[in-house]
């Protein structure tokens, strides 16, 4: 890795690009704490993964993809919280609709992606569908979605004279992106795959071959690569959470990396990323179960009314906001006994109602939620 060479600037005329070297080429890890830190978030991620054995992972999962839309989202300055991600579009402030439509796109990118995996490769293709649906009727929606750029993009600035980065011309990016498909999909080099996802990430950053939404599919590549490679059963890690929390030093440590060749700097910051988040994620699935035998204590003292109430609860650890009308659904009986229900519900401290509204009341899973929203 001492050796890396990140690219060189091309004169364009009025502004240089930066062109970035090819990565699919053989690699040698010698920095003994970059060796150290992929060794401990190895551990780490096999920590979590291990969940996926014993716990109803399929229950958690949504939670798990909201939080990590609404992080990636929030790089790019979207404001929608976990809370809202939940909410039907119509519950959603005008004003905050366009936020809240970008999120539920990040989260259907992800599940479509992770669908997708099983019948293609990580690949160009992949990558393309992911950003199309990404895009779709939201701010970018005419930016070419699902399409690489056919103009010159830039980072940073009001303009490209005055640009924080310039990415390579678009003359080069299906190169630079079929270059990056053979070293993501090459069995033969022994490049542990932690170590080429944190370069993947990079180069794809670098490459920046969209118009709009290169970041949050960047980062939604971390995920649907570490479940390509069967490290992740489930999708159940996000780094978008802790890149949100580093801003500053993300896009600095992605910086370094062209302008410096520092690319162990980046390798150490994106490990630690990896065991930080890993670490987060048994935290939070310790918690769940602990949430579940607490409720199941307090669902026992219903009586004959327990067996409805655990149909809501199991409800809300897909869904954590629920009304009325989905409680009658679930239990397949009158509205009268789904108020008393959610009643009872509320008097354990199990729901909180959030909507103020008289009709039509918004009941959240509160102690769930906030499992997710811990710093």
């Amino acid at each position: 890795m001492d050796a890396f060479k990140s690219g060189q600037y091309i004169n364009q005329g009025y502004y240089k690009s930066f062109q970035p070297n090819f990565i699919n080429r053989n690699w040698i890890l010698n920095n003994m704490e970059v060796i150290q830190l992929l060794s401990k978030a190895d551990r780490h991620l096999g920590r979590l993964d291990m969940y996926s054995e014993y716990v109803n992972i399929d229950l958690f999962i949504r939670m798990h993809i909201a939080k990590e839309a609404t992080q990636s989202s929030k790089i790019e300055g979207t404001q929608t919280n976990m809370e809202e991600a939940f909410l039907k579009k119509e519950e959603i402030a005008y004003e905050k609709r366009d936020d809240w439509e970008e999120v539920q796109n990040y989260i259907s990118a992800m599940n479509e992606a992770v669908k997708l995996l099983h019948r293609l490769p990580f690949s160009s293709r992949l990558i393309k569908q992911t950003h199309n649906i990404l895009l779709q009727g939201v701010r970018g929606e005419h930016k070419l979605p699902g399409e690489y750029r056919s103009s010159q993009n830039w980072i940073g600035g009001a303009s490209i004279s005055d640009a924080v980065f310039i990415p390579p011309f678009h003359g080069s990016i299906n190169e630079l992106i079929s270059d990056l498909e053979f070293f993501a999909n090459d069995e033969i080099n022994p490049l542990p795959d932690l170590i080429k996802i944190a370069i993947i990430h990079y180069q794809f950053e670098t490459i920046h071959p969209f118009l709009d939404g290169n970041g949050r599919v960047g980062r939604l590549l971390i995920t649907i690569y570490l479940v390509s490679k069967g490290i992740l059963k489930q999708p159940i890690l996000y780094l978008s959470d802790f890149f949100e929390k580093n801003r500053v030093l993300y896009y600095d440590n992605l910086m370094r990396t062209r302008t410096h060749n520092d690319i162990n700097q980046w390798l150490k910051f994106f490990l630690t990323g990896v065991i930080e988040t890993a670490q987060k994620g048994v935290t939070t699935f310790d918690g769940i179960l602990q949430l579940q035998k607490t409720l199941e204590e307090k669902l026992k003292t219903l009586g004959n009314r327990s067996s409805d109430a655990r149909k809501v609860v199991d409800y809300l650890y897909t869904q954590p906001i629920i009304e009325i009308s989905k409680v009658e659904e679930l239990i397949e009986k009158s509205s009268v006994t789904g108020y008393k229900l959610l009643a009872d519900l509320e008097r354990l401290n199990i729901i909180k109602e959030i909507s103020g509204a008289q009709r039509n009341k918004l009941f959240v899973f509160k102690d769930y939620i906030d499992l997710f929203n811990r710093e």
